[in-house]
């Protein structure tokens, strides 16, 4: 690992704070997918609804409503996969010219040399790529959910009513976490861009970013409506 790091030109600061960001986006991750049963996450707590909603779905006549949501949902998709897009682009940019950044740190009397700057820059795309790659596949699957939703029989005594809903239920739930897991990656995303300033504003950033995200998933206003009966 220190030859790996070394290699990386990273001395024990930047080689802590990187850690730490990795560790925060993976573990974060983890545990609003997985939260314990005695206090489950806002993304926990949607999938059920999400399950609430195809069973309402099945008498429900039209079905103008639940094509308009899922068209939001894919809408909401592309937007933010277009934006990340956009982003690796103008990243990929920055990177074939680092001087106006290696200045900026030097005016901010950070010392930075020309091949860590590269590397800070590279960290943020590989979070961007990979929100790039949940939204379009949660684009795709929203794409699977419509489709299967088409394909749920409008009269629940039909045998297969309440199976085809449960599937399309659980599709839905899929694209929904791989949309988080894209908004997550953003929000490190963001966060790794304080690299630039020094290992402390990265470690920094990574607290403050991992405390919003839970925050949000397990102590958040909508989650006590979301529980409130």
């Amino acid at each position: 690992m220190t030859t790996l790091f070394s290699t990386l030109s990273l001395d024990r600061a930047d080689a802590i704070a990187l850690g730490l960001l990795i560790l925060s986006w993976a573990l974060i991750g983890w545990l609003v997918e997985h939260p314990p049963k005695s206090r489950p996450s806002v993304t926990a707590l949607m999938a059920d609804y999400r399950r609430d909603w195809m069973r309402q779905f099945v008498t429900r006549s039209p079905r103008i409503f639940d094509a308009n949501i899922i068209d939001s949902l894919r809408q909401s998709t592309a937007f933010f996969a277009s934006t990340s897009m956009i982003a690796l682009g103008g990243g990929v940019a920055l990177i074939g010219n680092v001087t106006q950044l290696e200045g900026l740190a030097h005016d901010l009397t950070i010392e930075a040399a020309g091949v860590r700057v590269e590397l800070k820059i590279i960290l943020v795309l590989l979070f961007l790529a990979n929100a790039l790659l949940k939204f379009v596949w949660a684009h795709r699957l929203f794409g699977y959910c419509a489709i299967l939703m088409a394909a749920v029989p409008n009269d629940p005594a039909d045998p297969l009513a309440y199976t085809r809903a449960g599937q399309a239920a659980e599709i839905n739930i899929t694209a929904a976490k791989s949309f988080n897991r894209g908004l997550q990656s953003i929000y490190f995303a963001l966060a790794g861009i304080t690299w630039l300033l020094g290992p402390i504003a990265l470690i920094a950033a990574t607290v403050i970013t991992s405390a919003l995200l839970l925050r949000r998933e397990f102590a958040s206003l909508s989650r006590q409506v979301m529980l409130s009966r």
